[in-house]
């Protein structure tokens, strides 16, 4: 996901000088360090200093730049935190801010590079977007519209690397705020987002849930409220998967909603702990320890 971004960003760049890239100590590669030798005005790597590259994003704004802050996921939310709220999402300027490896991606560096509790933190700051694309082609048209069409501050989450493709066949177009029909089904539905969209389809592969429906919610603010309710109303059984703790996320608000308007579907809800876990391994390795694995969900779902 992250070389998709830096590809379309370079390739944006080109028609498009208003664009300004600020990072934090986090090394150029791909298109990234393309841009930096074909623009070197517009990229800023401000080092460890993460309040510094949100206070001069907001400045560029101001100044009719498009500047986007680029980083890993912990240090553009929670480090320079009061800038990002106050700099830039109090004066509703358009800055988009990208996190690099949301959820536990960055497995083996420990707790201080696991962003576990950014889509709650995001969400509730007014004014901000969340869009955490599902794959690599989302990831296309979430940066576009980002870049092109955004006139308000974005926090846009990003898998590391190597994500599989899910939507080439979509039932319907990637649309920002809007919920995303993937696959069309019956009975059941999935809910999904970001780079664990893989277990969904893993799930969907399986004889008993080989007739779901899967959506992608990549835009989770502002949250495609319509699309929910008619969900709700629709399937029997709505599973929710997130790569992120369960405090302030996707599914409390699906089930905040189902309990406003009465709704009658199971609601499964899978997500990571609320606690620091303190292991080593893999990507694999942590969500399993989070019981989040395809297995211990597939275990969850048959009981």
């Amino acid at each position: 996901m992250r070389n998709k971004f830096a590809d379309v960003f370079f390739e944006e760049s080109k028609r498009n000088d208003k664009l300004v890239l600020v990072v934090a100590d986090i090394s150029p590669a791909g298109s990234v360090a393309k841009f930096r030798e074909a623009y070197p005005d517009r990229f800023i790597n401000t080092g460890v200093a993460e309040q510094i590259m949100i206070g001069m994003t907001a400045g560029l704004a101001q100044e009719g730049m498009r500047p986007v802050a680029y980083t890993i996921a912990t240090f553009t939310l929670y480090r320079p935190f009061e800038f990002v709220r106050d700099d830039i999402c109090y004066q509703n300027l358009p800055v988009t801010m990208v996190g690099v490896g949301g959820g536990v991606n960055y497995s083996t560096l420990g707790a201080t590079h696991h962003a576990q509790e950014d889509i709650s933190i995001a969400t509730s700051i007014p004014n901000m977007s969340v869009i955490a694309p599902s794959d690599p082609l989302e990831v296309d048209a979430a940066t576009r519209w980002c870049l092109g069409t955004s006139n308000g501050p974005v926090y846009l989450r990003l898998g590391k690397a190597g994500e599989p493709t899910f939507t080439a066949s979509a039932e319907e177009p990637w649309t920002y705020g809007k919920i995303r029909l993937v696959k069309k089904g019956s009975k059941t539905a999935f809910l999904t987002y970001g780079g664990i969209s893989k277990i969904a389809f893993q799930l969907v592969a399986e004889k008993k849930y080989q007739d779901a429906s899967v959506y992608s919610v990549s835009t989770i603010k502002p949250l495609d409220v319509e699309r929910l309710r008619w969900i709700l109303t629709h399937y029997d059984e709505v599973v929710v998967i997130e790569e992120t703790s369960g405090t302030g996320t996707l599914g409390n608000q699906i089930k905040r909603l189902a309990f406003d308007h009465g709704a009658h579907a199971t609601i499964r809800h899978f997500h990571l702990q609320d606690e620091f876990i303190h292991i080593y391994g893999s990507h694999d390795d942590v969500l399993n320890a989070h019981g989040l694995s395809f297995e211990k969900i597939k275990s969850t779902l048959a009981a």
